[in-house]
């Protein structure tokens, strides 16, 4: 544990100092934040915030994974795939916020484009966990100590399933200063543990590599945001999250410890449905925290309280 305390604070340090370098030369490069109209009032303000902040993480992550992999070559074949996806998924994320903030098109990458590479990445992870490792095609069941053997042609579709709904889960839930960053730190940090627990000692270094470049990450990303995170950010730690807990054959986990980004994801189908066959919303905006900000809550109080509820979860999960 001493060791992944110690990445964790160096990678805290790492992004801390990256924060100094990057967000200066996304202000020269006016690479700022684009705001929905139709958004919550309050937020028309972050409008030209430095965005693209995920790349501070990533950088991190690259940086302390070589280092991780020289210092130990056992643990190659462990954290270099996880690694590996989780900057595929923020690589996309990137692409797509180059496209929005540098080349100006609004659009950014269309919805096909976006998808499938995620779709490329999560194939790719799960075809190599397959064929290139020891891993079974079996997932634990949480509170139980037993294990359910899949079929390789549903383990493939349930695993990419996993990952595109987690990537996306955690995008939906970044709308407001500090909130993804704080959740998914804690999320990752919960996936740590119970990887130490299970002495899955790549996956834990790599998850407090993350956990320390989302703390590093906050410090300018707390309201109000100095820099945010964008697809870059966003995609990347939903990567992060599910390549960690696939790895760890434990998806079903992801019920209880992701809670949060659930019922983000949840709120905005649940908004159309609604809208769709009732002829009215649900929720006075989609995802969740935009209807608590609309009925009052400010935007630290929506990140501590969802942030303490994704803790108690987290709790819950290791114990699980």
């Amino acid at each position: 544990m001493l060791t992944e305390i110690m990445y964790l604070l160096v990678a805290f340090a790492i992004t801390a100092i990256l924060g100094k370098i990057t967000i200066p030369i996304l202000k020269k490069l006016k690479v700022g934040q684009s705001e929905r109209l139709d958004g919550p009032r309050t937020h028309l303000k972050k409008q030209g915030t430095p965005t693209m902040g995920g790349i501070m993480i990533i950088i991190t992550i690259i940086i302390l994974t070589i280092v991780c992999v020289l210092i130990n070559n056992d643990l190659i074949t462990t954290i270099l795939p996880v690694a590996l996806a989780s900057v595929g998924f923020g690589l996309v994320g990137f692409v797509d916020d180059f496209k929005k903030v540098v080349l100006k098109n609004t659009d950014g990458l269309s919805p096909k484009l976006k998808l499938l590479g995620q779709l490329i990445v999560s194939v790719v992870f799960i075809m190599y966990l397959m064929n290139y490792t020891k891993l079974e095609t079996y997932m634990k069941i949480p509170f139980t100590d037993k294990i359910v053997e899949l079929p390789s042609w549903f383990y493939v579709m349930f695993m990419v399933f996993v990952m595109l709904g987690t990537t996306n889960a955690i995008n939906l839930t970044d709308g407001v200063d500090g909130l993804a960053g704080s959740v998914a730190a804690i999320i990752v940090g919960a996936i740590s543990v119970i990887a130490f627990k299970n002495e899955v000692f790549g996956v834990s270094i790599f998850g407090s590599i993350v956990c320390g470049s989302c703390m590093g990450f906050l410090i300018y990303n707390f309201h109000k945001a100095k820099v945010i995170m964008g697809d870059t950010g966003s995609l990347l730690l939903g990567g992060v999250i599910s390549s960690m807990i696939i790895y760890l054959q434990n998806p079903l986990i992801l019920i209880i410890l992701a809670i949060v980004p659930i019922m983000e994801t949840f709120s905005v189908i649940l908004q159309v449905l609604t809208g769709f066959f009732l002829g009215k919303r649900l929720f006075k905006m989609a995802p969740l925290h935009h209807h608590f900000e609309l009925s009052g809550w400010r935007e630290n109080k929506v990140v501590v309280v969802f942030s303490a509820v994704t803790l108690v979860m987290a709790i819950i999960g290791i114990l699980a």
